[in-house]
């Protein structure tokens, strides 16, 4: 399959610096493109209109990553919706937006799991989107990221762009959050379980422990980003329709977050109790997507959830500066 992008194109990746971002670019700078740009926070404020305009305009970009969002756990998704639902909104409309004025053509946008419905079959397919009632605990981050897929649909049809949705299963790996109440289960449990085995301490867990979720290293995501964006149009557009356009990414298997905790305190090699509360909400009970169709491309997963998390762990010791 022939390249879509050239090594001299100029890659505007918008959240260079988190988790998924800051993976991105290394694997683009890894693979010698050569005209990566980026904008930290204080240069370009993603949610100003006018702002992210004049920067466009004032920057050669032939191709968008949209890997900037608003994220956090069950805790911040439930108390602060109004942030995550507006923030969130701002940036896809403001760089889809923008791209489109300025005539960029290709664009990427990454998207979440949390866009399907609460209740959707297992494993969950592209086109089971709109399909049912979403998650409560985060429903205004996923309206957003449904909201980006429609525009990026809708700026296709309307005026016959290209760009793409990737929807990533629940990622984890180096730059994560691993703060105790804004991170996802991931890594907030690899520190919680640190932390107790240096006071020699139990661990209190929230939920039952029997969801069922799918965890992809985010060094596989921004393998899978690059693939995408290197499929040619025509090529692409042979496995996706102009109303379901997006492509879910993923390890293709599943642990419960029981099963989860006790792995990590294995790598940890942490000695205490787990203890679950269950009077704390455990959100959806399964998530698996449904990664045929991305496969069916010729992408498929290549770290496996106990080499991830060793990898994770191995940076959250390296980087106590980053962990907070």
């Amino acid at each position: 399959m022939k390249n879509y992008l050239k090594k001299t194109d100029s890659i505007f990746l918008a959240g260079h610096n988190g988790m998924v971002g800051s993976s991105i670019h290394r694997h683009l700078l890894n693979q010698q493109y050569k005209n990566v740009i980026t904008a930290d926070k204080e240069e370009l404020d993603l949610r100003d209109q006018q702002s992210v305009l004049d920067f466009f305009e004032s920057t050669k970009i032939d191709v968008v990553i949209i890997a900037a969002a608003k994220v956090g756990g069950i805790y911040f998704n439930d108390n602060y919706p109004a942030d995550f639902i507006f923030d969130n909104l701002m940036i896809e409309i403001n760089l889809i937006n923008s791209s489109h004025l300025t005539n960029v053509n290709r664009l990427l946008f990454l998207g979440s799991s949390c866009i399907y419905p609460r209740e959707s079959k297992q494993p969950i397919r592209e086109d089971y989107l709109l399909n049912g009632t979403l998650e409560l605990t985060n429903e205004s981050y996923s309206i957003a990221k449904i909201a980006g897929i429609k525009m990026c649909e809708s700026y296709n049809r309307q005026y016959h762009r290209d760009y793409r949705s990737l929807m990533p299963t629940n990622l984890y790996g180096p730059n994560d959050n691993f703060h105790p109440e804004r991170s996802h289960v991931l890594p907030a449990l690899l520190r919680k379980i640190h932390e107790a085995k240096d006071k020699d301490s139990n661990i209190v867990v929230w939920g039952t422990g029997k969801p069922m979720r799918d965890f992809l290293h985010v060094d596989d995501l921004a393998s899978a980003s690059l693939f995408i964006l290197n499929i040619g149009k025509t090529e692409y557009n042979k496995f996706v329709s102009d109303r379901c356009s997006h492509v879910n990414v993923g390890s293709g298997s599943e642990v419960s977050i029981k099963e989860l905790a006790i792995l990590i305190g294995n790598i940890i090699g942490y000695n205490g109790t787990i203890i679950y509360d269950k009077s704390k909400p455990d959100g959806t009970m399964r998530k698996i997507l449904d990664t045929n169709l991305i496969n069916s491309m010729g992408w498929r997963s290549k770290i496996n959830l106990k080499s991830g998390i060793e990898l994770t762990y191995s940076w959250f010791l390296e980087n106590p500066n980053l962990v907070g």
